[in-house]
C-alpha cells in the first residue's frame, strides 16, 4: 500500500534519516517512535506530500486518500462544528456546497443541470445524505457536547477544536490515516472511544505518533523507530519493540567484541612473526584476513533521558491534607461539589475524570490560586509544596533566559546547583541562554521540573506532568516519582503513567 524507497531526509548538514526501505500495508497500525526532534513529524509530512525528501521517494497506489490530523485549529472558526468535520471529505464537501448553491438559483441552465447531476452522483457515492449523522456520531464520541455540534467552531476551547480536527481526519474513512499525537487534549473516555473506533471501524493503513504509552501498547502492530539516523521497522507491539531494540543493540555489541577479539588475536600473530622468514607468508595471510573483517557499526542513540531526582529538604508530618465539602462554581456552572478527601504522607494520589470535571480547578484551589465557593481545606504540619500547572507559561517569565529564570526562582541555591539541575534536564552549552519564550513545550516542562528538584519539597502537585514530554522522559519521570519519598498529588489522562506512578486514584 505504501512503499518507502531509499528515503533520506536532511536539513542542511543535519541528517534525520537516510536510505530507508520498507513497505507499510493496509490493516496494520504503525507507531512512529523517537526522541523530540528526531524527525517523526517530518516523516508524516513526507508521506502526506507536504514536504519533499532529500533523496528517495514514498510511493502510494493511485487514487489512495490520505487523512491527516491538521494542527491549524483556526481555519474554520465561523463554521458550524459539524461542517468542519464533514470537510474531512473534500470531494463530498464541494458537491454539497455546489448543490446548495445551484438550488438557491431561480433557474438552472443546461450546464447547471449537468453539474447538479454530477453533484448528486458524488453525494450518493459518499453516502452524503447521512454525512451529518455520521459526523455528529464521531464528534460526540470524541467528547464534543451535543449542544455544540451545530454551533460555530470559534465557541469551543482550543482542546475541543483539536477534537474537531481529529473528527475531520476520521470522517473521510481514508485509505491512509496519519495521526500526530491524537490523544493530546483528550480525556480518558474520549481516548477509549478513539481506540475502539480505530480498532473496530477503521480498516486502512494507520500511521501515528504518540507519547501515550497506554495508547501505543493497545494500538501498535508495528513500530517505526527514528534513531541512529535511521528509520527501522520492527514488527510487533510497542512493548516487544522495546525488548527487541535492546536485544538488537546487545547483539551488535557482542558481535563487535567478538570480532575485535579475533582481530587482536590475529594482529598478535602478525606482530610476532611478520619478520620471521618461516612464518612471514602466514603473517601476511592473517594481515589480509584482518583487512576483510567488517566490524558492526555501533552508533550513538539519539535517545537521551532527563535525570529526574526529587529529594525533600525535610519530611512532613503524617497528615498531609484534609479537605471538607469543597465546592466551586463559575457563575451558574457547578464544577466541584462537596468534595472531601484526606491525604497521608507518602501517598501518590491521581485525580482522574472527564474534562471539565474540576480536576485542575481543585489543584488551583489547594494552591490558593482560586478561592473555593464553599468548604475548607488545611495542609498538615511541615508541608512544603511545589506545583507545576498544566499551562507552563503561567509559571514562567518568557523574557528571561532559562538560566536566569531558574536562578531567580531559586535564590537560595548556588550557581553550580542551578547549572547541575539544568544539565540534568538536558540544557547544555548555549541551551541555557535560550529565552524562555522560544523554548519548546518539552523544554518548558523540563525547566519547571528542574525548579521542583531545586525546591526540594515534600509534597508535589503536578497537573498533566507528561504533557509535551517524549516517551523516554515520561518513563524517567514516572520512575523518579515512584522513588520519591514524599507525597504526590497529580492530574493525568495518561493511563500507563497513572498505573505506574499512583498508589491511590480518586475519580471526580
Amino acid at each position: 500500500m505504501l512503499s518507502v524507497n531509499n528515503l533520506s531526509m536532511a536539513f542542511g548538514s543535519r541528517i534525520l534519516f537516510y536510505d530507508a526501505n520498507f513497505n507499510l500495508n493496509k490493516g496494520y497500525r504503525y507507531a512512529i517512535t523517537g526522541p523530540n526532534g528526531a524527525g517523526k513529524s517530518t516523516f508524516l509530512h513526507l508521506i502526506s506530500g507536504e514536504t519533499e525528501p532529500t533523496e528517495g521517494e514514498i510511493s502510494l497506489k493511485s487514487g489512495e486518500r490520505i487523512g491527516w490530523l491538521k494542527q491549524d485549529q483556526f481555519v474554520y472558526e465561523d463554521e458550524p462544528v459539524v461542517s468542519a468535520a464533514i470537510r474531512g471529505n473534500p470531494d463530498l464537501w464541494k458537491a454539497l456546497q455546489t448543490k446548495n448553491q445551484l438550488l438557491s438559483q431561480e433557474t438552472l441552465s443546461e450546464e447547471d443541470c449537468i453539474v447538479f447531476g454530477d453533484c448528486e452522483e458524488t453525494i450518493l457515492h459518499y453516502d452524503g445524505y447521512d454525512a451529518e449523522e455520521k459526523a455528529e456520531k464521531i464528534l460526540i464520541g470524541l467528547g464534543i457536547p451535543p449542544a455544540q455540534v451545530h454551533r460555530p467552531l470559534k465557541e469551543l476551547s482550543g482542546g475541543y477544536k483539536m477534537r474537531v480536527l481529529l473528527a475531520q481526519a476520521l470522517f473521510n474513512d481514508p485509505d491512509i490515516l496519519l495521526l500526530d499525537e491524537p490523544t493530546n487534549h483528550l480525556d480518558m473516555p474520549s481516548i477509549d472511544w478513539l481506540e475502539q473506533y480505530l480498532l473496530d471501524s477503521y480498516n486502512g493503513l494507520l500511521i501515528f505518533i504518540s507519547h501515550d504509552q497506554g495508547f501505543l501498547n493497545r494500538m501498535a502492530t508495528h513500530v517505526i523507530d527514528v534513531d541512529y539516523g535511521e528509520l527501522t521497522l520492527y514488527p510487533g507491539s510497542y512493548e516487544l519493540f522495546k525488548k527487541n531494540k535492546v536485544l538488537f543493540q546487545e547483539q551488535k555489541a557482542q558481535e563487535l567484541k567478538k570480532q575485535q577479539s579475533r582481530i587482536d588475536h590475529l594482529q598478535k600473530f602478525v606482530d610476532r612473526f611478520k619478520a620471521k622468514a618461516s612464518k612471514a607468508r602466514q603473517a601476511q595471510s592473517k594481515a589480509k584476513m584482518i583487512e576483510k573483517i567488517e566490524l558492526p557499526e555501533i552508533r550513538k542513540s539519539s535517545y537521551v533521558a532527563p535525570r529526574f531526582h526529587f529529594v525533600s529538604e525535610r519530611p512532613s508530618g503524617k497528615h498531609i491534607l484534609e479537605a471538607k465539602k469543597l465546592c466551586k462554581n463559575f457563575g451558574e456552572k457547578n464544577v466541584l461539589k462537596d468534595l472531601s478527601v484526606a491525604v497521608h504522607r507518602g501517598e501518590k494520589v491521581a485525580f482522574i475524570g472527564a474534562n471539565g470535571r474540576g480536576k485542575s480547578t481543585l489543584l488551583k484551589i489547594l494552591m490558593q490560586q482560586l478561592e473555593a465557593t464553599s468548604g475548607t481545606f488545611t495542609w498538615g504540619h511541615g508541608v512544603q509544596l511545589a506545583y507545576v500547572s498544566q499551562d507552563h507559561y503561567d509559571l514562567l517569565d518568557r523574557s528571561k533566559t532559562a538560566y536566569q529564570w531558574l536562578m531567580d526562582a531559586n535564590p537560595n541555591r548556588s550557581e553550580q546547583e542551578v547549572r547541575n539541575a539544568l544539565g540534568a534536564m538536558l540544557f547544555s552549552g548555549d541551551d541555557v541562554k535560550k529565552l524562555v519564550g522560544v523554548l519548546s513545550g518539552g523544554e518548558c516542562a523540563r525547566l519547571l521540573l528542574a525548579k521542583v528538584m531545586l525546591d526540594r519539597p515534600n509534597v508535589l502537585i503536578l497537573d498533566e506532568p507528561t504533557n509535551h514530554l517524549d516517551l523516554i522522559a515520561t518513563e524517567a519521570l514516572q520512575k523518579a516519582l515512584t522513588e520519591f519519598q514524599g507525597t504526590l498529588l497529580f492530574v493525568s489522562h495518561d493511563r500507563y503513567f497513572i498505573e505506574h506512578a499512583a498508589t491511590r486514584i480518586i475519580e471526580i
